[in-house]
């Protein structure tokens, strides 16, 4: 991984609350793009990715809504992470909201299924994201995408790259949950999928967690896509975001964790969602997610 490729997703139409849209912007003024230069990296970026203007379209399907608009987006996104890994770069996506995962995954998995090979997942989040149109209560696909990824829900989403699943449920391992609805709780049991909740973090500590969630999402898989959203976090260091829940993980575990990966050698993509700097307290969150996204790219403290 000596090459970088930066594409941002200027997204907000799976969020219940403006905001998220500004996230590649904060993210790119805390001097993501120097940063990662200093690593010695080379590092390309190629902008935003387009995205409608919410206030130009109906929001349409209550259960899923803005549902032609995100599709496009994570289409158009899906093509630009599929070619970003065809021409041997690392593509690095900055969120919006978490639907853009949608595109990011398709992409990344895309680019192994073309090979005959699986693309693991590990999942940073607060929340599942393993809602679907019919168990959603409140249409937002951001709070969908993993079960998409999975090849639940709607053809139009499921569909984006052109096969379905992207991911498989052995190949997934979820870490930092603590919110998440008796729905998703079925679905999750159904598929065996391995998540670690915050109480499995308290009581066995991060070192174990990551290294056996690596253990999971590699095994059988050829890549590894971390999809980072900074709700995982306390809200005491990352108060903008869009739906905080007290009790997430602290600086150094989140750093624990994104150093593990780095260690592993096996990442292949990587994503930082669910910033919104509209809440935020002098861009506190943003410059975070920075540091973060340095580990995950091999910073060390030594």
């Amino acid at each position: 991984m000596h090459q970088v490729r930066v594409m941002g997703v200027p997204l907000d139409l799976g969020a219940g609350r403006r905001g998220v849209d500004m996230g590649p912007s904060a993210l790119r003024i805390a001097r993501l793009n120097t940063r990662i230069r200093d690593l010695n990296f080379d590092l390309s970026d190629v902008g935003d990715v387009p995205v409608t203007i919410q206030e130009t379209h109906d929001a349409g399907n209550h259960n899923a809504r803005y549902l032609n608009q995100i599709v496009a987006v994570c289409q158009a996104l899906s093509d630009q992470v599929s070619l970003t890994m065809n021409e041997g770069f690392f593509p690095l996506v900055l969120g919006g909201d978490h639907s853009v995962a949608i595109g990011t995954i398709a992409g990344a998995s895309r680019y192994y299924h073309h090979r005959g090979e699986r693309l693991g997942v590990i999942w940073v989040d607060a929340h599942s994201d393993m809602n679907t149109p019919d168990t959603t209560p409140s249409g937002n696909i951001h709070g969908m995408p993993l079960a998409v990824s999975l090849g639940c829900g709607v053809s139009a989403l499921t569909g984006i790259g052109g096969f379905t699943p992207k991911i498989h449920p052995e190949d997934t391992v979820l870490i930092g949950i603590r919110s998440i609805d008796e729905s998703e709780k079925d679905l999750i049991h159904e598929n065996g999928i391995t998540v670690f909740t915050m109480r499995d973090i308290d009581e066995r500590g991060m070192s174990e967690v990551i290294h056996e969630a690596i253990d999971i999402a590699t095994c059988k898989s050829n890549g590894l896509h971390v999809s980072f959203d900074v709700d995982a976090l306390d809200p005491s260091l990352a108060p903008g975001v869009g739906t905080p829940v007290s009790g997430g993980l602290t600086y150094r575990e989140a750093h624990l964790l994104m150093e593990h990966v780095a260690d592993s050698g096996m990442l292949t993509s990587l994503e930082v969602v669910e910033i919104n700097p509209i809440i935020d307290t002098g861009n506190t969150t943003a410059e975070v997610a920075v540091e973060l996204l340095l580990s995950a790219l091999g910073k060390r403290i030594l």
